[in-house]
């Protein structure tokens, strides 16, 4: 009796050991084909939360790095408005220096209508010079605030009102060799302060341009540490496989045998 007892407790000892073997075994297939060794806190909790926090963080920089490239296109925009105002103040400094060197009312008269045909189109291209409803350099000129991080830290992209009127491009009549230098001198301040600006721009362009190159390396660098956390060793995982399934063959046979040995003696019992 005591015999029958101890060959019972070896089959179900055996039965016991090849169904967490086939655990084990369903648990690496899986790590195998997700390529995940933690998918939910039961996995393991304090990696599963930690790599969710690694994640989100990563996701909300995603976010950061997509409106600093929208801020980014918009001081583009007004950089390549001042480029065409500045185009257009040479053009109006050369309609100057021509009504300087003629003493014909009728031709300064002309020059200087062309002059003033300039100024509008300074403010028509000031206008259009937005992107997506911010306008740096406009008559109104918007100032544009740039996150930087998840936590609220930003940027502040000063607008300067690079219309004819705010580059002190005055209207002109050149009637008088007087008026006619008074705009030489609007337009020689006013490509002071279109330099100025650009050079303004295009600083708090690369500044933005580097903050986003370092958010992109962060967020790899978040990901990275969250797919530590989680992710599953493949060729361990493929090494374990193997083992446990010679571990499920050597199981099997064991609780064969034990069966067979159990049954040869409740057979001395018949």
């Amino acid at each position: 009796m005591v015999d029958s007892v101890g060959l019972g407790s070896s089959v179900n000892s055996a039965l016991q050991g090849l169904q967490r073997t086939s655990q084990q075994s369903n648990q690496a297939n899986d790590r195998l084909s997700t390529g995940l060794r933690i998918r939910d806190p039961l996995d393991g909790a304090q990696d599963f939360f930690a790599a969710q926090g690694l994640t989100n963080r990563a996701a909300d920089l995603a976010q950061v790095k997509d409106q600093v490239g929208q801020a980014v296109s918009t001081i583009q925009a007004a950089e390549v408005g001042l480029e065409s105002i500045n185009q257009l103040s040479d053009q109006a400094r050369g309609l100057a220096i021509a009504a300087q060197n003629t003493s014909d009312p009728a031709q300064r008269a002309q020059l200087a209508e062309q002059f003033n045909q300039i100024r509008t189109q300074i403010n028509s291209i000031a206008a259009d010079s937005s992107f997506g409803g911010t306008n740096l350099i406009g008559g109104s000129p918007d100032n544009l605030e740039v996150p930087l991080n998840e936590d609220g830290a930003s940027l502040t992209v000063q607008g300067t009102d690079s219309s004819s009127d705010g580059l002190g491009i005055g209207a002109r009549s050149f009637a008088s060799d007087a008026d006619i230098d008074a705009a030489l001198a609007d337009i020689s301040s006013a490509q002071s302060q279109i330099r100025s600006n650009s050079v303004s721009l295009s600083s708090s362009t690369s500044t933005l341009q580097n903050r986003i190159d370092f958010t992109d390396s962060l967020s790899n660098t978040l990901e990275q540490g969250a797919a530590s956390l989680t992710q599953a060793d493949l060729n361990e995982e493929a090494a374990n496989l193997l083992s446990l399934q010679t571990r499920q063959a050597l199981g099997s046979n064991a609780l064969t045998i034990a069966t067979e040995n159990e049954r040869a003696v409740l057979g001395l019992f018949g």
